[in-house]
């Protein structure tokens, strides 16, 4: 027999199987194959009804494959919703849930199999799904954007195993509340009075792939320098770089991102000279407000962005208050060799593991030793110490150490926006609320397009008795980072729940718990809302899942946690309504 021959053609893959399979085969098996039957017959007439075809169907797994997107994820959809109807009287613990990714993509066809890329992606958004819900690859969403009555919400890049480029991942929000929700903080307008930008990572057009970090530090340094400016209006960098290592169009950014101008640029570095480019856009129309190169010595990196940031002043019609042009820049690093360690210091830094942190702190250690002068070091320093003790990976002494150095940092600069954000978050542990506020509200008027820096400032205000304050504050840093993480929506559930505003508790809270179904001070606010609107089961359930999805919580650690909230009552009522609840 020959061997057939090998197409291949675009495709939308579906891929689908069961989450907790496992556990379910070892409580019940005969009842668990009865279900996985009959669910697989329900898969397959939507999808046949869908114009899709199944590929194959192995243990409690499907495999599918349609010719249009919007089919595919039509379909999905509606899986989901049948899949839950059926579940609805089951007990939670025996509910059957799939879990499906859909993705558009080349595949190679052989006979009736497939396989490819396209295949391996639609997996792997399989395995980010939770289960009854979807997540959707960047090249499905665009597909389907504005053809279906469904939300979506961005969850930025993301690393999978055995794909060699992150992808980009949308999840499907099921429920109405979850997706009010997304579309009130999504649509909103970046600001409607004054000019606002967003900052795409410059390339690096250098020889060595190596170089990434110089170009990253680069980019994150011109959106520091214009986060500083009242008068302009700056999407935050964890946003932006949501589109770093692919190819952008402008309208596209200035849609999602609701800014009026997009800068991008690029960087080469080749032995002790640098050249730069850059060039602002009209998001509306794409075209060239203007554009420039730069071709100087590493040492005047830094004087390279202030010129790109006086241009864009210049450009946009910037108004500056009395001090913005002063403080416009920090004592720059003058040094080529600190510069680099602090450009690979930035980069270690935002990758968040305890190797990476360590890296960081031997990078910025370095810029310290050549450079005491610059508050640059000391700052950078301090983020380290701070990580070490936020994520567990250093010692008793790791917070007084990044507090330590955040002074050192506001000595040679008081001007360091960071530096004061740090020392209010230090604050903040301490139960010292009015001290945590004064830090944060110097932070933000210091930096004021800075989203994390707005955020944190709006928990203080949310555990100071402050709640509508922290709303307010919040919604603002969703607009700056428009792809925000699930901590600002469990801070704007917490001061919703403070106020009586149960509805818009619900709904933020339901689409952080989308996002990271494992949040369980998330879950756990949640309860309380249900209870407070007197939907005691629904509450009963919140609280059953936390300790479903870890039995080891134990309130004594909650406690700890709420440490922060100045109202001591207030604790002590939310830790005794979880008590009732059925949680120790």
């Amino acid at each position: 027999m020959q061997n057939q021959a090998i197409t291949r053609r675009l495709a939308a893959i579906l891929c689908a199987d069961v989450q907790g399979y496992s556990r379910l085969m070892g409580a019940d098996e005969e009842g668990t194959l009865r279900a996985l039957k009959a669910s697989h017959e329900v898969m397959r007439d939507l999808i046949a009804r869908h114009h899709g075809r199944v590929v194959n169907a192995p243990g409690d797994s499907v495999l599918a494959e349609f010719t249009s997107v919007v089919d595919a994820v039509t379909c999905a959809a509606a899986i989901q919703e049948e899949l839950a109807r059926r579940n609805a009287g089951a007990p939670q613990e025996n509910r059957m849930a799939f879990r499906i990714g859909v993705n558009l993509g080349d595949i190679m066809v052989e006979g009736d199999e497939i396989y490819g890329d396209g295949v391996n992606v639609a997996a792997r958004l399989e395995s980010l799904a939770e289960g009854g819900g979807i997540c959707l690859s960047g090249s499905a969403h665009e597909q389907v954007e504005g053809k279906l009555k469904l939300a979506f919400e961005d969850l930025g890049e993301k690393e999978v195993k055995n794909i060699a480029r992150p992808v980009r991942v949308y999840r499907v929000l099921r429920d109405s509340s979850a997706g009010r929700a997304a579309r009130r903080v999504a649509k909103a307008p970046a600001s409607a009075d004054k000019p606002s930008i967003a900052v795409l990572p410059f390339e690096n057009m250098s020889d060595d792939a190596g170089q990434e970090y110089f170009s990253d530090g680069i980019t994150e340094d011109i959106i520091t320098d214009l986060s500083k400016l009242s008068g302009l209006f700056v999407i935050a960098r964890n946003s932006t770089f949501t589109f770093k290592g692919k190819p952008a169009d402008v309208r596209e950014v200035g849609t999602r991102f609701g800014v009026s101008h997009v800068l991008e640029g690029s960087v080469r570095r080749a032995g002790g000279r640098v050249r730069v480019t850059a060039q602002l856009l009209q998001a509306a129309t794409g075209h060239h407000v203007w554009a420039e190169r730069y071709d100087r010595d590493l040492k005047d990196v830094f004087a390279v962005q202030d010129e790109i940031t006086r241009k864009i002043v210049s450009a946009l019609d910037v108004k500056l208050l009395r001090g913005e042009q002063a403080n416009l820049w920090r004592q720059s690093l003058r040094d080529p060799e600190a510069l680099d360690a602090y450009y690979k210091g930035l980069d270690y830094l935002n990758r968040i593991t305890r190797e990476a942190n360590d890296e960081a702190a031997r990078c910025f250690e370095q810029v310290m030793r050549i450079e005491p002068d610059s508050p640059l070091g000391h700052l950078g320093m301090a983020w380290t110490q701070l990580s070490a003790s936020r994520y567990g990976w250093g010692d008793a002494g790791s917070l007084e150490r990044a507090a330590r150095l955040a002074r050192k940092a506001l000595e040679l600069d008081e001007t360091c926006a960071d530096a004061h954000a740090l020392l209010g978050y230090h604050s903040l542990l301490l139960g010292k609320h009015d001290q945590a506020i004064a830090a944060g509200e110097r932070a933000v008027a210091l930096s004021p397009s800075h989203a994390d820096n707005a955020a944190n400032l709006a928990c203080s205000y949310a555990v100071s008795d402050r709640p509508a304050d922290a709303i307010a504050l919040l919604r603002k840093a969703m607009r700056l980072s428009p792809v925000y993480p699930a901590w600002y929506l469990n801070i704007l559930g917490f001061a919703h729940n403070r106020l009586g505003q149960y509805d818009e508790a619900e709904d933020v809270l339901s689409l952080a718990l989308q996002r990271e179904p494992a949040y369980s001070e998330c879950r756990l606010i949640l309860a309380a809302a249900h209870h407070a609107r007197g939907r005691i089961e629904d509450a009963r359930r919140e609280a059953a899942e936390v300790l479903r999805r870890d039995p080891a919580f134990r309130l004594s650690a909650l406690q700890a946690r709420l440490s922060i909230v100045k109202d001591r009552d207030l604790v002590e009522r939310f830790v005794g309504l979880l008590r009732e609840l059925g949680l120790e």
